[in-house]
């Protein structure tokens, strides 16, 4: 078994990109195509852009909000187009595509790739809420592609690293890596309530809940490291009560 992926566009602008999108989720075996409150019209040009593509434009499922169209996936992995190499700039921190492939190889479980509208790309909310950012690298005085030659490149390179098969005289493969994204949510809340708890600043708080979002996307935990990290927290959480019930009394 492998990570089963899906593509998610949001706000596509293009006809064209729209269809272009579909042959190459084809392509390359993603499962379905997600349209977040598209502003193209779907029509001909998409269907004649999609050749081989077409049953999945045809089963896409239209959504209203970003929110609907990631929900329940395991893994949300966002682009852009702009990325930093700055340890402390997290919100724009990104990997690879190759990297990408490297990461999503062992996992199974729903892996959403998330491309931003052509105009203006994915906004700031809409990072926060990505797990894992990718970045395909192009000359700086002109690093924007088209939406399908991003979309494209991500996905041969996640499909390029799904399908390469172990052979007798090779290493075992990595061990499979079961994500479980209502776990990650869990811990992200319990992290933002011990924050909050502990006093640290209301305005630092959204920042540090997404640095560990970021640093559990690059390393996604297994289901079992989750529960593990969670009962930590949950012991941490009982001192802390214990204490102050000690110094009211």
């Amino acid at each position: 078994m492998t990570a089963e992926v899906e593509v998610v566009l949001v706000r596509p602008k293009e006809d064209g990109n729209v269809g272009a999108v579909a042959r190459l989720a084809r392509n390359f075996g993603a499962a379905r195509l997600v349209f977040v409150a598209p502003r193209a019209g779907l029509g001909p040009e998409a269907r004649r852009r999609a050749m081989g593509g077409l049953g999945l434009l045809s089963a896409a499922r239209v959504v209203p909000t970003f929110a609907e169209a990631i929900a329940g996936a395991d893994l949300v992995v966002g682009t852009t187009d702009l990325s930093t190499g700055r340890s402390t700039a997290y919100l724009r921190r990104s990997v690879s595509p190759e990297r990408l492939g490297e990461m999503v190889r062992p996992i199974v479980g729903r892996v959403a790739l998330v491309f931003g509208p052509e105009d203006n790309g994915l906004d700031r909310d809409q990072l926060h809420a990505c797990d894992l950012l990718v970045h395909v690298p192009a000359r700086r005085e002109f690093p924007t592609l088209n939406l399908s030659h991003a979309a494209g490149i991500v996905l041969y390179a996640v499909h390029r690293a799904l399908s390469l098969d172990a052979s007798e005289e090779s290493t075992p493969a990595p061990e499979v890596l079961s994500l479980n994204g209502r776990e990650k949510e869990l811990l992200l809340a319990r992290i933002a309530e011990l924050a909050a708890r502990t006093g640290y600043p209301a305005h630092k708080r959204p920042g540090l809940t997404l640095l560990f979002r970021r640093v559990l996307g690059r390393s996604t935990p297994t289901e079992a490291e989750y529960r593990m990290m969670l009962g930590f927290l949950r012991n941490i959480d009982r001192s802390l009560g214990r204490r102050g019930h000690g110094r009211s009394s």
